[in-house]
């Protein structure tokens, strides 16, 4: 969690709010969650940046500054990002915090403490690992088939790899094995040219269905207002153990594949 969809929404509704802003002052409450540079470079390089541009790659937000540096954040699994007005204090939860040339503040608040945040002038050296964009016109059936040829894990744990394709993580991943019919302990080089084109064409259709959602809330992701994401309502397998398949009635199975909580219907996913 939060997963493309759900970076994707943040960075939507944060542009309209932030773009032209200038950061007055930063502060670091924890260290640890500043990946580059240090803690106390971090603040005084992020002081007087004017926000130009939103983008997201993979999992990643991408704020770029007019002056030609990025602050990029990776959420993992309980970032938050929250615009207050300056009276509200941070919480025990909240790490970093900007104040911005309108009297508001932007928190980066997270519970677990993963997340990471850089400050660095070319965002290739923190993004360079990752994989295509699921919603580009370069991630192509073709392209996927060739990533799965060459590995013999199983494509639940390829689709989890950001190197094989950027963004997809648990959630979307078994929605769309399960839209597509594929058991998500199958080996990635068995899947047939047929079947990774059907996955390819069910992993952007999840993807873009969860956007247009706002994204799942589950428990920590709110959007940017605190309203909740919807598409957790359109969820036909993800934590649905021991309930009915939509699509055949056999119950929802769970099992545990790269770690991660995997669910599926052994009847219709083959």
């Amino acid at each position: 969690m939060p997963e493309l969809p759900e970076v994707e929404t943040y960075r939507r509704e944060l542009a309209p709010e932030l773009v032209g802003r200038t950061i007055e002052k930063a502060e670091v409450l924890w260290p640890r969650i500043i990946a580059e540079p240090s803690p106390g470079e971090f603040c005084q390089k992020a002081k007087k940046q004017e926000f130009d541009r939103f983008d997201r790659r993979g999992k990643y937000l991408i704020f770029s500054f007019i002056g030609g540096s990025s602050l990029i954040i990776h959420l993992r699994m309980t970032g938050e990002i929250h615009i207050h007005p300056p009276s509200v204090e941070p919480d025990k939860h909240t790490h970093v915090r900007f104040w911005l040339d309108d009297g508001r503040t932007l928190h980066y608040r997270d519970m677990r403490k993963f997340g990471r945040l850089w400050l660095v002038d070319n965002p290739g050296s923190v993004l360079f690992h990752l994989g295509p964009e699921p919603l580009d016109d370069s991630f192509t059936p073709e392209r996927l088939a060739t990533q799965l040829a060459r590995r013999k894990s199983k494509i639940k744990s390829l689709l989890l790899d950001q190197s094989v394709v950027a963004g997809v993580g648990n959630i979307y991943a078994d929605e769309a094995l399960f839209r597509a019919g594929i058991d998500p302990r199958r080996l990635g080089n068995s899947l047939s040219i047929v079947e990774v084109t059907a996955l390819h064409g069910e992993i952007r259709n999840v993807l873009q269905w969860g956007i247009e959602k706002g994204g799942s809330t589950l428990q920590n992701y709110v959007r940017l207002g605190g309203l909740k994401g919807e598409f957790q309502h359109e969820h036909q397998v993800f934590r649905k153990t021991g309930q009915p398949c939509p699509k055949c009635g056999h119950p929802i199975e769970r099992t545990v594949i790269t770690q991660r909580s995997t669910h599926f219907c052994s009847h219709c996913q083959t």
